[in-house]
């Protein structure tokens, strides 16, 4: 169930270069699932739209949530000069998110690049309480050596990194250090760039396997009534009655052979 609800910020940091981490106290954390996003709204006139920003991690008690992003422009550079204690308006939950269930007994593998890579920490931890002796591994790719959520993955999963300078890990994206470490998954769940996850599409229909890919695009309302973020797939949409899916409600996670991208 989506609402529209004030939460509080319990503690602002910046990870690396531009990208920033907030954990915020709100109810709207008692239904959030991997996967799924949140609507955060600035407070300046110019910027009235909610940002949309996958849920990172879900503590505990699931009374707040992890948002971990990237400044790109005037509503995510006024989040990150939040503070502890600051009010902000969200609208949550919102979205699908992942299907664990399609991971149950296989080895499951993750992969993100940059900013996809927060949602997959909430993904992991949740696998890992599903099934203790599970065999899941993170691939995540990112520009440079400066990292972001590595430890955290580390804690529930075997993880590889790729770079695009070579200046850690493996050189190149994320198939690459798959490829180099000889690893063999059941069933992907990934989350990035679209270059990325076409690339990921491509090689789960190779080895013919499940790949869940959850899409990142510019929404504009998140509740799926102004169509603004849609895309094709092989099944007709019941609201637009074309071979269309709204990101932001029918998504934004999708089986990678049922979009087109």
């Amino acid at each position: 169930m989506k609402k529209k609800c004030v939460g509080v910020v319990r503690s602002a940091q910046e990870l690396a270069m531009d990208i920033y981490d907030l954990w915020i106290e709100t109810e709207i954390a008692a239904d959030a699932k991997p996967g799924q996003f949140v609507g955060v709204f600035p407070s300046k006139d110019s910027t009235l739209l909610p940002r949309p920003i996958s849920i990172c991690e879900v503590d505990k008690e699931k009374t707040a949530i992890r948002i971990v992003y990237r400044v790109v422009g005037k509503g995510t550079e006024e989040f990150s000069h939040y503070k502890a204690g600051r009010r902000v308006w969200l609208l949550g939950v919102l979205g699908n998110g992942y299907p664990l269930e399609a991971a149950a007994g296989k080895h499951a593998l993750l992969m993100g690049g940059g900013i996809g890579i927060p949602p997959l920490v909430e993904l992991a931890k949740q696998l890992r309480e599903r099934e203790p002796q599970a065999k899941i591994t993170v691939a995540v790719g990112y520009r440079s050596k400066d990292l972001f959520l590595t430890e955290e993955l580390s804690q529930y999963a075997d993880v590889l990194i790729a770079s695009e300078d070579g200046s850690v890990g493996t050189k190149g994206n994320v198939i690459d250090a798959i490829k180099e470490n000889n690893v063999t998954p059941d069933v992907i769940f990934s989350c990035g760039p679209m270059p990325m996850l076409r690339a990921i599409k491509n090689y789960a229909e190779e080895i013919d396997i499940p790949a869940y890919i959850s899409l990142e695009e510019r929404m504009a309302c998140g509740v799926g009534a102004c169509l603004g973020c849609v895309c094709k797939t092989t099944h007709k949409d019941h609201h637009s009655h074309v071979n269309n899916a709204r990101i932001c409600t029918d998504g934004p996670v999708f089986e990678a052979k049922e979009v087109e991208i």
